[in-house]
C-alpha cells in the first residue's frame, strides 16, 4: 500500500503465502479470524446469560459451515446461476474447471452476504432443535456478534481488491492497482467501519440494559446492517452485467426482506415490552 497527497495506492497480494501449491490468502484469514473473535465473544454472553455452552463448539461449527455454504449458494443462485447451473461441483468446491476438462484450485471467488444470512439462521435452527435450545434467545446473542463477523469478511474484501466502490476525488480514495488505475470509493472500508460501530452499539445495549425482549437484537442487526448495505450500494460498482440495467442492484434488492423482518421484530419485541410494563403497572 502506498499513500500520496490525492490517493491511496492499494495494491496488496491476496495471498500471503504458497505452500506447495496450497494458497494461504487473506481472505480465508479475516473469515477465520472473524468467526474465533465473535465466537469468544459470543460464548461469554452465553455464559452472562445462563444459556448452555454444553454444545457451544456445535453451535459454532454449524454456524460457520451454514455462512461459508449459505454464503457460496447465495452468489452462485442470485449473482450467476446461467454459469453455475451448468457447473454444480463448482458451487461448493473451491475449483474451477478448465479449458482441457482438469479443475484448478482457486478458492471460493465469490460470496454472498445474504445468502451467508440465511444460511446463518438454518444453522442456527437446525442446533437449536438438535440441542433442544432456546431458538430466539440463541439467535439474539448470535444476532449481537453478527455484525463484527460482517466487518471482518468486508476487510477480506479489501485485502482482495474486491468489490469495489464508483470512481470518487475523495481525499481517501482508494486506487486498486490489481484492478485499474481509477480512484475509487473504499467501499469495502466503509461497511466494515459501519458494522463495527453497528456492533459497538448493540454491545452497549446489551450492558447498558441486560435482558429486554426477544427478538430485539435480532431485529436491530437485521435493520442496522441491511440498511447500511442497502445505502452503501449506491456508491458501489455494479458487479455482474446484467445489473447494470436495474434502477437498485440486487445486493438491495436481497437487503428489502431483511431490512423487513428486523423492523418486524423490533416491533413486536416493543410491543411484548409495553405489555409486560402494563402488566407489571396492573400487578402493583
Amino acid at each position: 500500500m502506498v499513500m500520496t497527497l490525492e490517493v491511496i495506492y492499494w495494491n496488496i497480494d491476496p495471498e500471503i503465502v504458497n505452500i506447495f501449491g496450497i494458497s494461504i490468502r487473506y481472505y480465508s484469514l479475516f473469515f477465520t479470524g472473524g468467526l474465533i473473535v465473535s465466537a469468544i465473544i459470543l460464548q461469554k454472553l452465553f455464559v452472562w446469560e445462563d444459556l448452555s455452552v454444553e454444545h457451544f463448539d456445535r453451535l459454532i461449527i454449524y454456524c460457520g459451515i451454514g455462512i461459508l455454504a449459505g454464503a457460496r449458494l447465495g452468489h452462485c443462485l442470485f449473482y450467476q446461476p446461467s454459469y453455475f447451473l451448468l457447473h454444480p461441483v463448482e458451487m461448493l468446491l473451491p475449483i474451477q474447471q478448465q479449458p482441457d476438462g482438469g479443475y484448478k484450485f482457486i478458492g471460493y471467488q465469490g460470496l454472498a452476504s445474504h445468502g451467508g444470512a440465511l444460511g446463518l439462521v438454518i444453522a442456527i435452527i437446525f442446533y437449536c432443535y438438535k440441542c433442544k435450545q432456546s431458538l430466539l434467545a440463541t439467535i439474539d446473542l448470535i444476532a449481537i456478534v453478527a455484525p463484527l463477523g460482517a466487518g471482518f469478511i468486508r476487510l477480506a474484501n479489501l485485502m482482495n481488491s474486491e468489490i469495489l466502490g464508483m470512481p470518487s476525488n475523495v481525499p481517501w480514495a482508494f486506487v486498486f492497482t490489481m484492478v485499474d488505475n481509477t480512484p475509487r470509493h473504499p467501499a469495502q472500508l466503509y461497511e466494515a467501519v459501519i458494522y463495527l460501530i453497528i456492533f459497538v452499539i448493540m454491545l452497549f445495549i446489551k450492558v447498558r440494559h441486560g435482558k429486554v425482549q426477544s427478538g430485539l437484537f435480532l431485529g436491530l442487526s437485521l435493520t442496522m446492517i441491511f440498511g447500511a448495505r442497502f445505502m452503501i450500494e449506491f456508491i458501489k460498482e455494479r458487479q455482474v452485467i446484467f445489473e447494470y440495467n436495474m434502477a437498485l442492484d440486487m445486493g438491495q434488492i436481497l437487503s428489502i426482506p431483511f431490512i423487513a423482518t428486523g423492523i418486524a421484530f423490533i416491533f413486536f419485541a416493543l410491543i411484548k415490552d409495553r405489555n409486560a410494563e402494563k402488566k407489571k403497572a396492573v400487578s402493583l
